[in-house]
């Protein structure tokens, strides 16, 4: 019975102390919600930029392939057994050195020949000269017809038009006995031979025994479309773009894995004719290649200079983002600290920055960090985000005494322009 007694005052006990942690709770909880209902609200804090003009050098990157400087492709000018062949294949060989040798022995008879006949043609011509001069004397005096002096005169000439054909005969049999030597036209690196000794060859035959090429210079033909000029030229005409005289026409070669070729080229024309399936047209740059590190058909792109953009606007891409539509947008803080939305169209992508075309203006915040915390309308407190981007508007962004080099794309308009 007592033992009772004690479980139900230790019950009594254990429910009173519940009922006091309950209340000390219960006042805390009401004590924070006061707090928390009486706290002033914060301004939100948003990092920004400041956007400055500066001058920058707009650049294109244009896919080509590259060319032999001088290419020559040997064929045999007469007919024969080649005797040898005087060269290693894929070596570099000089103007005028010995490639193939062409069986000469019936050139050489046939130079023989023609010399012959020349030989016996001027032997012919003293005689029929000195019979000439008799016949004129004997003519004055009546003692040879007239027939016969107008005959014996016609034989002369006919005796020094033959001399001098075969003149030319000699003149024809020399030259093919110097074909028979097939020597290079140009210097440069020969390519594998056609034909091995004992081959028979003729004149001018469709295949090349070997062809040459000259490798420095090398050109890279670039293909541009007829759209991207158009623009360009609108640009420069409407003062958005300057040329630079000075090294407008030095173009960077980009190697087919992206390292930079070491050496500039320089854009030696445009072509005049568009081509009507591609709509493109084609660029030749001249390129020095001393080491030969460049061959004939490799692809590369070149960095080709459109212009120089004297009062450009460049906005991080972190701060571009897209409106349902798809328009591309940024957010500014006005003077009152009030946020503005701003509709930009893009030109194109500069490292990590925008080049903008319109909506901007120099001087106006944009909004980088925080962007998702506030909306058009909210005012906020700014604040300049650290190691702000020089194009984006750092202090020594306007300041530069050259324009900055850039490796650009292709321009990107409003609609096609990628969002971040």
């Amino acid at each position: 019975m007592q033992t009772k007694k004690q479980g139900a005052g230790a019950r009594r006990t254990a429910i009173a102390l519940a009922a006091v942690a309950s209340l000390i709770l219960l006042s805390g909880c009401e004590e924070g919600h006061g707090k928390q209902q009486t706290a002033p609200a914060t301004v939100p804090e948003v990092a920004t930029v400041v956007v400055k003009p500066h001058q920058i050098e707009l650049t294109t990157e244009l896919p080509g392939r590259t060319a032999a400087h001088l290419v020559s492709e040997i064929r045999p000018q007469v007919n024969g057994i080649i005797q040898k062949r005087l060269f290693q294949e894929g070596s570099d060989v000089k103007s005028g050195d010995l490639l193939y040798q062409i069986d000469p022995a019936p050139f050489q008879v046939a130079h023989d020949s023609a010399k012959a006949a020349l030989a016996k043609a001027q032997a012919n011509l003293p005689s029929l000269r000195a019979r000439a001069e008799r016949y004129r004397e004997l003519l004055g005096d009546k003692a040879v017809s007239r027939q016969d002096y107008d005959d014996v005169v016609a034989a002369v000439q006919q005796a020094a038009a033959e001399i001098e054909y075969c003149k030319t005969q000699v003149e024809a049999a020399r030259i093919n006995l110097g074909y028979t030597r097939v020597t290079a036209p140009i210097s440069g690196r020969i390519g594998r031979s056609g034909v091995t000794g004992g081959a028979m060859v003729t004149a001018y035959q469709p295949a090349p025994l070997a062809t040459i090429q000259q490798l420095d210079p090398i050109y890279v033909d670039v293909a541009q479309s007829s759209s991207e000029l158009l623009r360009l030229r609108r640009n420069l005409e409407a003062g958005r773009l300057s040329t630079d005289g000075q090294n407008g026409k030095k173009v960077r070669i980009l190697m087919e894995d992206g390292t930079p070729y070491p050496l500039e080229g320089i854009l030696q024309f445009r072509e005049v004719t568009v081509d009507p399936v591609t709509g493109s047209f084609t660029l030749r740059i001249e390129v020095p290649n001393p080491s030969h590190l460049l061959l004939p058909g490799m692809f590369l792109r070149a960095v080709v200079q459109e212009g120089i953009a004297d009062q450009a606007i460049l906005v991080p891409q972190q701060g571009v983002s897209r409106n349902p539509k798809g328009d591309s947008i940024v957010l500014v803080v006005d003077d009152g600290g009030t946020v503005q939305q701003r509709m930009l169209t893009l030109n194109r992508a500069i490292g990590d920055d925008w080049l903008v075309a319109s909506g901007l203006s120099a001087g106006e915040q944009v909004i980088v960090e925080g962007m998702q915390n506030v909306r058009p309308g909210t005012t906020v407190r700014a604040v300049p985000r650290d190691g702000a981007k020089a194009g984006a508007g750092s202090p020594n962004a306007g300041e530069a005494s050259s324009p900055r080099p850039h490796k650009t794309g292709a321009p990107a308009s409003n609609s096609d322009s990628p969002s971040r």
